[in-house]
């Protein structure tokens, strides 16, 4: 009988600790987004580099700019992922908190309420990081470097 209550037990910390992997697969979406965006930055920037190199100085003027928007381009993607990845670790803690808690029975309640806000604030940070770099993207492409 007491077996049976533990399996229960356990049972129920996995439904409950699963929950929050939704979140998890959500936020990895998002990563992939934002390493698809970064990937393009630097092909972008590593051909402009390229091309600066053949172009006389007078002219490399449009180039460097383009090259200036890039830079504050991949700093916002490279921000928004720091904040996506720690958003996702602090969801993966919460997921072990959940499980520990429910299987030790020990009431984390607090503890996980704490870091499953943490990680949305981070969550936060890094959806506004990716919309700074969407409006960096199209202001470039509407008003040009």
């Amino acid at each position: 009988m007491a077996a049976d209550i533990a399996v229960v037990s356990i049972t129920h910390a996995i439904q409950q600790a699963a929950a929050p992997v939704f979140l998890l697969a959500g936020i990895g979406a998002i990563l992939n987004v934002l390493a698809n965006r970064l990937s393009r930055i630097v092909d972008r920037s590593r051909e402009l580099h390229s091309r600066l190199e053949l172009l006389d100085p007078p002219r490399r003027g449009g180039v460097e700019r383009e090259l200036q928007v890039l830079f504050l381009r991949g700093r916002a993607v490279h921000r928004a992922i720091g904040f996506a990845t720690t958003s996702a670790l602090l969801v993966c803690f919460v997921v072990a908190i959940l499980f520990i808690s429910a299987v030790m029975e020990w009431n984390g309640g607090v503890v996980v309420a704490a870091l499953f806000v943490l990680a949305m604030l981070f969550l936060i940070s890094a959806l506004i990081g990716f919309l700074r770099e969407i409006q960096l993207a199209t202001r470039v492409m509407l008003n040009g470097p």
